[in-house]
C-alpha cells in the first residue's frame, strides 16, 4: 500500500527584490485520515467510522490510538487487538484509512461511540458544543507539586523542541509536541499540521508502549495551548503543559480545575505560569 507522504515538493515563483525565479519548495502534507473502529459482537464484527481528522501523514497508528484514548473510547493498550490500514481497493483511501480492532470483551461507552467527530488541523474544541460534551472519565489523578521542574529547564524547552523538528526544518509549517522528563530529557516528539494531532501521536506512542500515566513528564507544544491540548494531557496523566505562545482562557480554566500546571510564553529568559505554580521551583 502506498502511504501518503509527510511532505510534498511544489513549484513556486521565488521573489527577491526585483528578481523572480522558478524554484521548488517543500511543504507539509495535509490529508484526511479516517479512523474506523472494529468491535467484536456475538454475531460477528461491527465496524464504525468514528472520526475524520486532517493530519500530516506519519505516525498514523499512534495518532489513532492516542485519539481513542484521549476521547475516552479505550482505556489502554490492552483494549486494542491490532491497528491496520484499510483501503477497500480505493486508490484515494490508500494510507488514509486506519482501522482499530478492539479485543473481545472490551466495555464501551455507547453514547461516546454515537458522537460525530470531525477534526480539522487547526481546531480547538472542534465543534463540540459544551464543556460537558468533551469531558471524559479521567483514569488518573494528579499529585500536587509533583514533579518539580526548574525554571532553567523550562527556558531550554523551545530550543530543544525545535532541534527535534525534522519536518519543520524542511517545511517551516508544522506544529510539534514534545514529551519531556522533569530533568529536561526529550522522551518523544511528533509533528503535524494540527497541534492536537501532534499531542495524540505522542500520547498514542506512550499508550502502545504501555507507559501511561505520564505522571513524571511534561508536555511542551509549539504554538498556542488550547482547551483540547490540556484535556489530552490531563487524561494521559501529564501534570505540566507548556508552550511558546499563549493559552486560551478555556485552557486555563480546565488546567486550574484539573490540577495541571500551565506555562506559556516561554521565550528567552521569561515565561508565565497560569495555574498551579508549585511544580515550578527556583534556580537557586
Amino acid at each position: 500500500m502506498n502511504k501518503a507522504a509527510a511532505t510534498k515538493k511544489v513549484d513556486v515563483t521565488r521573489v527577491a527584490g526585483d528578481k523572480r525565479e522558478a524554484a521548488t519548495d517543500v511543504l507539509a502534507g495535509e490529508e484526511p485520515m479516517e479512523i474506523r473502529l472494529t468491535i467484536p459482537q456475538e454475531d460477528g464484527l461491527f465496524t464504525r467510522s468514528l472520526s475524520v481528522t486532517m493530519r500530516t501523514p506519519g505516525d498514523d497508528f499512534e495518532l489513532a490510538a492516542g485519539f481513542l484514548f484521549t476521547e475516552g473510547i479505550v482505556s489502554g493498550a490492552k483494549d486494542i487487538e491490532r491497528i491496520e490500514y484499510t483501503s477497500e481497493g480505493k486508490q484515494d483511501q490508500e494510507g488514509n484509512v486506519v482501522t482499530v480492532a478492539l479485543r473481545p470483551g472490551v466495555q464501551l461507552d455507547v453514547k461516546r461511540l454515537l458522537r460525530n467527530f470531525y477534526v480539522t488541523s487547526s481546531c480547538g474544541v472542534c465543534g463540540k458544543t459544551s464543556l460537558d460534551a468533551v469531558r471524559v472519565v479521567v483514569p488518573h489523578s494528579l499529585k500536587a507539586g509533583i514533579p518539580k521542574i526548574s525554571p532553567k529547564i523550562v527556558r531550554t524547552l523551545p530550543d530543544r523542541l525545535r532541534e527535534s523538528q525534522s519536518l519543520f526544518a524542511q517545511t517551516g509549517g508544522l506544529h510539534a509536541a514534545g514529551l519531556f522528563t522533569s530533568e529536561g530529557r526529550l522522551d518523544a516528539v511528533a509533528e503535524d499540521v494540527g497541534r492536537h494531532n501532534a499531542v495524540d501521536k505522542v500520547v498514542g506512542r506512550m499508550l502502545m508502549q504501555e507507559r501511561l500515566p505520564l505522571s513524571r513528564h511534561l508536555l511542551f507544544v509549539s504554538g498556542r495551548t488550547s482547551y483540547e491540548i490540556v484535556q489530552k494531557a490531563f487524561i494521559a496523566g501529564i501534570p505540566i503543559v507548556g508552550s511558546v505562545s499563549a493559552p486560551s482562557t478555556l485552557a486555563i480554566d480546565l488546567a486550574r480545575e484539573a490540577g495541571v500546571t500551565l506555562v506559556g510564553f516561554v521565550r528567552g529568559d521569561g515565561f508565565n505560569i497560569y495555574t498551579h505554580p508549585g511544580r515550578v521551583g527556583t534556580d537557586r
